[in-house]
C-alpha cells in the first residue's frame, strides 16, 4: 500500500489520495464485518472488484475519496514511506457536482473510540465545503451503531428521516436512519 499525497490535514489526521495500490486496504471496508456491517455493505468485495471499484467510482468526477492517515511528524506531503504514515480509514464524499453530497467514512477498528472519527469527518465536512458549491451533506447510520449517530448528531446533523428495516444485515433487518447538515449550519458552529 503506499498512499498518495497529501491533500488536507485535519488535527489528528492526514488525508492523502486514494491510489490503485490502496484497493487491499479500502477492501477492508467491504470485508471486515465489524466494518462493512456499519457502512450497510452487506456483500464482500474481491481485490480485483475493488480495484475497478476505485476506477469506477472513486475516480469519478462526482466522488471525492481519501485514504485517512496518522502521518508521523516529519512524513513528506509526497508519497511517504510505510513507516511515516499509518491508513488508519477513510472518508467518502459522493455527489459532489451536486446540490447534496452523501457523506461516508470509517476507521479501522483499532481506532474507533480514539477521537480520529470526528477528526475524519470533520476535516472532510470542512473539505468539501471549501471546495464544492453544495447546498448540503446528507449522511446515514444504521439504528444499532449509536457511536456514528451521536457523532452526526455531535457535529450539527439533524434526523430528518428514518427508513424502516432498509437493510438486511447478518441475520436480521435494521432501521437506517438519514441526516441532513447544511452549509450555513456548519459555518454557524
Amino acid at each position: 500500500m503506499m498512499p498518495g499525497p497529501v491533500v488536507t490535514e485535519g488535527e489528528r489526521v492526514t488525508f492523502r489520495t486514494v491510489e490503485r495500490d490502496d484497493a487491499a486496504f479500502i477492501q477492508r471496508s467491504c470485508t471486515d464485518p465489524r466494518i462493512r456491517y456499519s457502512l450497510g455493505s452487506i456483500h464482500h468485495r474481491s481485490r480485483a472488484q475493488q480495484e475497478e471499484g476505485i476506477e469506477e467510482w472513486i475516480e469519478s468526477e462526482g466522488t471525492v475519496t481519501f485514504v485517512a492517515c496518522a502521518d508521523e511528524e516529519d512524513a513528506p506531503r509526497g508519497h511517504p514511506d510505510d513507516e511515516e504514515t499509518t491508513p488508519i480509514g477513510s472518508f467518502n464524499a459522493r455527489h459532489v457536482d451536486g446540490d447534496r453530497v452523501w457523506l461516508s467514512y470509517w476507521l479501522l477498528p483499532e481506532y474507533h473510540g480514539e477521537g480520529y472519527g470526528r477528526d475524519v469527518a470533520e476535516t472532510g465536512i470542512d473539505y468539501v465545503f471549501e471546495n464544492y458549491d453544495v447546498h448540503g451533506i446528507t449522511a446515514g447510520a444504521y439504528e444499532f451503531n449509536d457511536a456514528s449517530r451521536g457523532l452526526l448528531e455531535a457535529m450539527g446533523f439533524t434526523q430528518v428521516a428514518r427508513r424502516r428495516e432498509s437493510r438486511y444485515i447478518d441475520g436480521d433487518y435494521y432501521d437506517e436512519v438519514r441526516y441532513d447538515l447544511l452549509r450555513r449550519e456548519w459555518a454557524e458552529q
